[in-house]
């Protein structure tokens, strides 16, 4: 086997032809969580492979010493269960209640790490892959697909590389225009989840959460702001409603070597489970992209009784639960050093009744701290504009800086991106906290309390270009060249016609 390192547009070929399995017949929302997790599966698949063979070296091949260092590796791989098996089983009738089994045993061999992270994904599902001819043979597609030579996921040839983050990231973009109305919801951009991470600056020793963790690529790239400075003093705290994408963050974690990473499955709002001495854990940053202007969020439920004391400030509408997230964020941050993240419609800058009276209460308790401004068509599902808004608590001023980064960006096919230097520049200017012209304005809180704690950004960053003025006579001078040449190439014409005898 060739130890050359794999890309990951290698990766990416391989995982765009096994959507060909199920494409037209599989609704996309649902196929990609089952290539995730088979993806997932040769993961371990060739990581354990390469150790037993290292081990086999080491120690000469049938030593008991193997299989004991085999069983303290960080997946266990039990017998049967690996890829090889799998592959060499696809051509039986019940190929798809053997991937379950194997799914089941791997789960128990490492119960700590994957209890119940399998539990929503069913490859003997005549619902979602069809009836028993048809799913084995899509099944057995699949497992040939993933046999391909060039997905040889060892960790010799993968490096460092973002295995399933990445293709996860590649696989919602294919599907922008179908899984990605879906998945939009909880799925954050590469670019945006590292805009976020630098903005709030992870410091060691401090507790990360998200209370809407998705595939938990915001928390990773928080993560990572620690990690590619040598920093391993930190923890990772998320919570997802969805069961499949719970499953692929806990396989996230694992796969960016976070394993201590603590994701929980639920409701946030209805039922937190990020729990310690009765009320919710406390974290020095909190970081989410919830979904957008939530319907039915939860409103009958806390407006009964919410023993987490999150709504001192007001209930949002049960139509729009922004302020419902936002809350609760607030709530869970420590009370000297916490810090929050957000992103948000636009809508929850200005939208008045119940969410006027929240806002206005955040911004008399100088917890705003910035508002900007993103470009429009970044977040997989929908081209609105979105903005992020950044509160903390123990301010050193009372200012809140607002900042128009929605003008600077990659145009894209199916979404705009952020570019490295646009990133650079929002975190540069919201470091500095100084006003730049057209680009970013450093308020007062009178000044927001004059404009009635309407944070719309316009109100704050004039970003007007005064058009030049117009030389009139330059313009008469040139609209007569333009007649004096038209006559001439009119003349000339009737001239050639002439000679063609096409004379008028």
């Amino acid at each position: 086997m060739s130890n050359t390192k794999i890309s990951q547009e290698e990766i990416n070929g391989v995982l765009w032809k096994a959507c060909d399995t199920f494409r037209g017949t599989v609704d996309a929302a649902e196929y990609k969580n089952y290539i995730l997790v088979m993806l997932f599966v040769k993961y371990i698949s060739d990581t354990w492979q390469e150790r037993y063979n290292e081990l086999q070296e080491q120690y000469g091949k049938d030593d008991d010493r193997i299989l004991r260092r085999l069983e303290r590796e960080r997946f266990v791989l039990p017998k049967g269960c690996a890829f090889p098996d799998l592959y060499n089983a696809r051509e039986e009738s019940n190929i798809g209640e053997r991937i379950n089994q194997a799914l089941e045993q791997i789960e128990e061999a490492n119960r700590q790490k994957l209890q119940g992270v399998f539990r929503n994904i069913d490859y003997n599902s005549e619902a979602n892959l069809g009836q028993t001819k048809d799913r084995n043979i899509r099944l057995k597609h699949l497992l040939e697909d993933f046999a391909d030579k060039r997905l040889d996921l060892r960790p010799s040839r993968i490096g460092s590389m973002d295995v399933i983050g990445d293709a996860y990231e590649y696989l919602i973009s294919m599907f922008a225009a179908g899984a990605g109305k879906k998945a939009g919801e909880f799925y954050t951009p590469a670019a945006v989840s590292e805009l976020i991470a630098e903005l709030v600056d992870p410091q060691p020793g401090e507790r990360i959460g998200d209370p809407t963790c998705g595939s938990g690529s915001l928390l990773i790239k928080c993560g990572n702001q620690l990690k590619k400075r040598g920093i391993n003093d930190f923890s990772l705290y998320g919570q997802e409603i969805t069961g499949s994408t719970w499953a692929l963050a806990k396989m996230n974690m694992f796969l960016h070597g976070m394993d201590n990473a603590r994701i929980e499955w639920g409701d946030t709002i209805r039922n937190p489970k990020l729990l310690e001495k009765d009320t919710t854990m406390k974290f020095e940053v909190v970081v989410a992209n919830p979904p957008f202007s939530l319907d039915k969020w939860g409103y009958d439920d806390v407006s009964k009784s919410d023993p987490y004391k999150r709504f001192h400030r007001g209930l949002p509408p049960k139509s729009k639960g922004d302020y419902a997230f936002i809350s609760h964020m607030i709530e869970t941050t420590t009370a000297d050093s916490g810090r929050v993240a957000v992103v948000v419609p636009h809508g929850v800058l200005f939208r008045g009744a119940a969410e006027g009276v929240i806002r206005k209460k955040l911004i008399d308790e100088n917890l705003l701290d910035a508002v900007i401004g993103l470009p429009a068509n970044l977040f997989f599902g929908t081209g609105i504009p979105a903005a992020i808004v950044l509160l903390k608590r123990h301010k050193a001023d009372k200012k809140v800086l607002f900042i128009d980064a929605s003008r600077e960006y990659a145009d894209g096919k199916n979404q705009n991106k952020l570019r490295e230097q646009d990133i650079e520049k929002i975190v540069k200017t919201y470091k500095a906290r100084q006003t730049v012209d057209k680009y970013a304005y450093l308020a007062s809180l009178e000044e927001i309390r004059e404009n009635d704690y309407n944070l719309n950004i316009p109100r704050y960053v004039d970003t007007f270009e005064e058009e030049a003025e117009i030389d009139i006579q330059a313009v008469q001078q040139r609209i007569k060249q333009i007649n004096a040449e038209l006559a001439q190439t009119e003349e000339e014409m009737q001239k050639y016609l002439k000679e063609l005898g096409y004379a008028a």
